[in-house]
């Protein structure tokens, strides 16, 4: 991408291409024998309307979602099946209440581990999958099948329906080797068709089952044994929408991935002979995932720095040429979801040119207190 070809453009600012995005979906589909079903993409990645709407066109129905403002623009935009895949309790938990009663025509899931999440359901005829604990450590019960046996009962009987379970081994990117994170993961499915056959053989029904974030989405394509289960058997990876220096790596080349959202950025100070500063701080290019943050496009040489709030230092080497003041840089973020999240507004283009700007729909949360006069 020719970068003087956005001398307009205010910096640092979102980029992301449209047709990178739809030729990333058709890949993810590609990857599931074409069928679209067995993909259920968590949207804290995407954000955008326009790029929801995207995956809608691209055949995708069924979505994971965090936040109630990414689950109010899923079902404005006519989403069939949302899965609320974090465990909401008290007012959030009755704001989705709230929106899948005002958007009947979805069907709208919601996550639990315990007793205690099942009474913020109560009553309201929602389908609750169970999010049992793969050893990340992060939330979910753990995997013992009495116990999850007898949650899916108490499910049935507090006027909600039991959905299935929810595995999230997102921990499968501390494995370097694919060959060592496919076994890890494959492992991790072996104990969860084991908790499916339990709870078969208890008399529950597991309708559906949804596994594997990006770092074991891979490991979870080659895992034969999903197509024996009982169950609705779906992979949902977010990262892939877009991708990053970090899903690159993890994934197959031959899948054909790309990175389809970058941030544009400004040399803005020479502080010393072998270091530029630009204006691609961590609340733009997000650093939850480390030094660096991220890979200049064209300069693998070039090592960015520990980042502060407006200002990403980077290094080059001993003896290089500082980019002039003024250079305009293109950065792919070493964790594309929250950096997408630090933008207001995406500027979207197509062969290096500007097609067009889009709101960032989902970004942040909804309101956490709603008015008198909205609510008269």
């Amino acid at each position: 991408m020719t970068v003087e070809a956005f001398a307009d453009v205010r910096t640092p600012a979102l980029l992301i291409e449209p047709d990178v995005v739809a030729n990333n979906i058709r890949a993810i589909v590609a990857q599931f024998g074409g069928d679209a079903s067995r993909w259920r993409p968590h949207v804290k990645t995407a954000k955008l309307a326009a790029v929801m709407l995207t995956m809608i066109e691209g055949g995708l129905t069924r979505f994971k979602c965090a936040t109630t403002l990414e689950l109010r623009t899923l079902l404005e935009l006519g989403a069939r099946d949302v899965l609320v895949a974090f465990p909401h309790v008290g007012a959030n938990a009755s704001r989705i209440r709230e929106l899948a009663a005002a958007f009947p025509e979805t069907r709208v899931a919601a996550l639990i581990e315990t007793a205690a999440h099942v009474e913020s359901w109560k009553g309201s005829g929602t389908p609750l999958f169970i999010d049992v604990n793969p050893g990340m450590d992060r939330t979910g019960g753990t995997p013992d099948a009495a116990r999850i046996i007898a949650l899916a009962r108490l499910i049935a009987t507090s006027g909600c329906s039991f959905a299935g379970l929810h595995w999230y081994d997102g921990h499968m990117h501390s494995f370097d080797d694919l060959g060592e994170r496919e076994r890890a993961a494959h492992g991790g499915y072996d104990r969860l068709g084991a908790l499916v056959s339990a709870l078969t053989a208890a008399g529950l029904t597991v309708g559906e089952v949804v596994v594997a974030g990006t770092p074991a989405t891979a490991s979870a394509a080659t895992y034969h044994a999903f197509a024996s289960w009982p169950s609705d058997v779906q992979i949902s990876p977010g990262t892939v929408v877009y991708n990053d220096t970090t899903s690159l790596a993890q994934l197959p080349a031959a899948w054909n991935l790309a990175a389809a959202a970058r941030v544009l950025t400004t040399v803005v100070s020479h502080p010393t002979p072998t270091r530029f500063t630009c204006d691609a701080g961590h609340k733009s290019v997000s650093a939850d995932a480390g030094v660096p943050t991220c890979r200049i496009e064209g300069h693998p040489d070039w090592i960015p720095q520990r980042p502060s709030e407006e200002h990403l230092p980077v290094d080059v080497p001993a003896g290089a040429a500082l980019p002039p003041i003024g250079t305009l840089l293109l950065v792919t973020p070493r964790h594309v979801c929250p950096t997408v999240n630090n933008f207001d507004e995406a500027v979207l283009v197509r062969n290096w040119s500007v097609i067009g700007v889009e709101r960032v729909t989902a970004r942040g949360r909804e309101t956490p207190i709603q008015s008198p006069a909205a609510s008269g």
